[in-house]
């Protein structure tokens, strides 16, 4: 039985990068124009401020738009059906929980940082809501860069080359939060993070893939790197996830470079469903 879901064409991936950088690039360009009368209404700008919030959200909003176009309340719930898929090889599982964090603590080893205070944490208290607010905001993005961007561009490339592409444009969207006053990026060193977020896109998309275009370990994935619990050793931490995807690549070098067995779908049908 036919229904009115469309796969979106790969050119939509374009329109998809477009909505998101003229959601965030906006709702920032507004704060870099008339910053005093912005903070004077919504308050300084921090994580916390509603148009970093709305700037963290566009991959998400943008996938959604574009997944309602194309796809009606139907394709939306198949859409969102990936975010109840856990099942991957028990690697992925051990890189998510504690590769991750061994990236953060082995470059606090080699910066000479690693003490007994970069294991102490605060409060539960304190923590736990800190913790729980990152769930929510940069976890979001994966709605749009491995929720739709992904496996839209690896119809027509292999998981390599659109984990490259998406990780370039995934690094460029971040800029402006290099250079406003309050964020956590205003702290950084730009190269390093670009450089770090495009391997770290790639090595997602390995994931994504084992995972059979699991938005929900992507979005893991991408809560595991903006823990506060891990030591902060920028920019070192950012060039060790380099070697990390090189390794990734290597490992899985015979899927990454075919597009066989890749994850094109972004409202798959359920099993058992015909349409």
């Amino acid at each position: 039985m036919k229904d009115n879901v469309l796969e979106p064409p790969v050119g939509s991936v374009f329109l998809f990068f477009f909505l998101t950088f003229a959601i965030a690039w906006g709702g920032m360009g507004l704060v870099f124009v008339f910053q005093d009368t912005v903070e004077a209404a919504l308050g300084p700008m921090g994580p916390t401020h509603p148009l970093f919030i709305l700037a963290v959200w566009a991959p998400a909003i943008s996938a959604i738009l574009l997944v309602l176009w194309y796809g009606g309340l139907l394709g939306l719930r198949r859409y969102l059906s990936r975010l109840l898929i856990w099942r991957a090889p028990v690697g992925w599982y051990l890189l998510l929980i504690l590769g991750i964090p061994a990236v953060y603590y082995f470059a606090a080893f080699v910066t000479g940082t690693l003490t007994r205070d970069s294991f102490a944490q605060p409060p539960l208290r304190e923590l736990l809501p800190l913790v729980a607010f990152m769930l929510i905001l940069g976890p979001m993005e994966e709605l749009g860069w491995r929720g739709y961007a992904t496996p839209v561009l690896q119809r027509a490339m292999a998981p390599f080359w659109a984990g490259l592409l998406v990780g370039i444009v995934w690094a460029l969207w971040h800029v402006p939060a290099f250079y406003l006053g309050g964020t956590p990026q205003s702290s950084w060193e730009v190269m390093p993070f670009l450089l770090g977020a495009t391997a770290v896109s790639i090595i997602v998309t390995a994931l994504f893939n084992a995972a059979r275009g699991s938005i929900l370990l992507a979005a893991l994935f991408h809560w595991q790197l903006n823990m506060p619990m891990w030591s902060d050793t920028k920019p070192l931490d950012m060039y060790l996830f380099i070697p990390l995807a090189a390794i990734v690549v290597w490992i899985k070098r015979a899927d990454m470079f075919s597009r066989t067995g890749a994850v094109t779908e972004v409202m798959p049908v359920s099993k058992g469903r015909t349409s």
